[in-house]
């Protein structure tokens, strides 16, 4: 499958790797493709310059927001959530229409320091002002709640017995998104919360994941539902 990830940072590479391992045509989307290519600084998570990383992995393509989302017949928004609306805009409502739109990012706010709060939250969502933005896109909601080695490979906690949830108002695309994270990135088990508002409960999830962190040293954990 044609892919288009949006966003170069750990999340988009950590989706892009696992993608392109899998055999899918991926691109990245970026907002200035010389300008990424050319920084010889580290990642914000100590990872590698991105033209180290993409030397790493040969057949990810890179291309400005319009090219990767003109490219991919599903398209992964991982740019950050104060920028996400802005990227999205670059890639242009005629490349995201019709498509599935799988909303990673989160409306983290780091105006006053750490740890950030939530620019919008409790009566909207950032997935939801992304649906209203381009009201012909599929959005769905998923894997924001986890670090992204563990969206990509849930196995790494608890065997992976814990859960990923979904939130948009298309059932056919939520159901696609669900056999993506089922066959291509291992989850077991995925929870549908219902329509896109329900996207407000998983994003306000981050307000508790970054206190856990420190509380519990280390970013690898998830959370489970039990009944």
């Amino acid at each position: 499958m044609r892919v288009c990830v949006l966003g170069t940072g750990v999340v988009g590479q950590a989706l892009s790797a696992k993608m392109a391992d899998l055999g899918h045509e991926v691109m990245v989307g970026t907002r200035d493709v010389e300008s990424l290519l050319a920084r010889t600084e580290g990642g914000m998570a100590g990872g590698p310059p991105f033209s180290e990383w993409i030397g790493h992995h040969p057949t990810v393509k890179v291309g400005t927001f319009a090219q990767a989302a003109a490219h991919g017949e599903v398209v992964f928004n991982a740019t950050v959530g104060h920028a996400s609306l802005d990227a999205l805009g670059a890639a242009g409502a005629e490349n995201l229409d019709g498509k599935i739109l799988v909303d990673v990012s989160n409306p983290l706010d780091f105006s006053k320091g750490m740890p950030p709060s939530l620019f919008v939250s409790n009566t909207d969502s950032l997935a939801e002002r992304i649906q209203r933005a381009f009201p012909q896109a599929k959005v769905v909601k998923t894997l924001n709640t986890v670090n992204a080695n563990v969206m990509v490979d849930p196995g790494q906690v608890g065997g992976g017995e814990h859960d990923v949830f979904v939130s948009g108002d298309d059932r056919a695309a939520k159901a696609e998104v669900t056999r993506i994270l089922r066959e291509w990135f291992g989850w077991r088990r995925v929870l549908d919360l219902g329509d896109i508002t329900s996207a407000r409960g998983a994003e306000m999830v981050l307000a508790l994941w970054v206190r856990l962190v420190p509380a519990i040293g280390t970013w690898m954990f998830n959370l489970r539902v039990v009944t």
